[in-house]
């Protein structure tokens, strides 16, 4: 649980520094949509999956990935290319490193519920 909140921690600070235009600010507009939008979805989807992933709901964990999926919109590998890569690359490597524990957790999860129901069949 703790896993999705460092992403959200990282969209959030993203979307009030576009807001508030504080340096380095993400641009407002990104190539497939515009950036406050996009962001403040994948933070609905963040905070959706936390309080499912608290509950231990059934769907929580591919409610977590995909909020991992609409991260990676904002530190993916693209942050390596970025211009102000020198000023925001804790962020970048920090969104990524629990973007994958997200990932792997909710595979492994995934796995571990097949194997169960196939033993149940069986």
């Amino acid at each position: 649980m703790s896993d999705l909140v460092a992403p959200m921690a990282s969209i959030d600070t993203m979307l009030l520094t576009m807001l508030t235009r504080t340096k380095p600010h993400p641009p407002r507009e990104g190539e497939p949509c515009a950036l406050g939008p996009s962001l403040a979805a994948s933070l609905a989807i963040g905070s959706a999956a936390y309080v499912l992933v608290a509950r231990g709901a059934r769907h929580s964990m591919a409610t977590a990935f995909l909020f991992a999926l609409t991260a990676l919109v904002s530190h993916g590998p693209q942050a390596y290319f970025d211009a102000a890569l020198s000023r925001i690359w804790p962020a970048a490597i920090v969104a990524q490193l629990a973007i994958a524990a997200i990932m792997c957790l909710a595979m492994c999860r995934a796995v571990r519920l097949m194997r169960t129901k196939n033993r149940v069949a069986a």
